[in-house]
């Protein structure tokens, strides 16, 4: 696949309601959520007024002329969160874009943006289930805490 990692533009930003839906995880066998789920709070909270706040980050993948990934990053207290200066990060790919690589090298992108800014660490919550676990280890994040369901996972950089 020939893809483009590329930050994202302002005229693009309610692109991440798109990828926000992909990133609610969805064990096997269980029906998906309605897409009017992202207007909770608790997930509004990862893309409302994205790109105005100091801290937003985003990198998109790019095939074909059409976004098919996204990488993000914000201060925000969300599920993830670890402390009032450690990004919190959100990644989601379209579906049938996964398991080609191309959300590690969005992770990579992303990771190494933070790292140039200055930031320490950034902070993810992840479903225990869910199988980019193991992608998350390879790229760095390792388990701060955990309850029945989720990790709060932390990448140091």
């Amino acid at each position: 696949m020939d893809y483009e990692i590329r930050e994202l533009k302002q005229d693009e930003v309610n692109i991440l309601n798109t990828f926000l839906y992909e990133a609610i995880f969805i064990p096997d066998g269980v029906d998906a959520p309605p897409y009017e789920i992202i207007k909770k709070p608790e997930l509004q909270v990862y893309v409302a007024d994205f790109g105005r706040q100091k801290g937003d980050i985003c990198y998109v993948a790019e095939l074909d002329e059409k976004i098919v990934g996204a990488v993000w990053v914000r201060i925000m207290d969300d599920y993830g969160h670890v402390n009032d200066a450690t990004p919190s990060l959100a990644i989601s790919l379209l579906k049938e874009y996964r398991n080609h690589g191309i959300g590690t090298k969005l992770m990579k992108r992303i990771l190494l943006e933070l790292k140039n800014q200055g930031y320490k660490q950034t902070s993810l919550s992840v479903q225990k289930k869910n199988y980019a676990v193991r992608m998350y280890y390879k790229v760095g994040f390792h388990i701060v805490e955990e309850n029945d369901e989720e990790y709060i996972m932390v990448c140091k950089l």
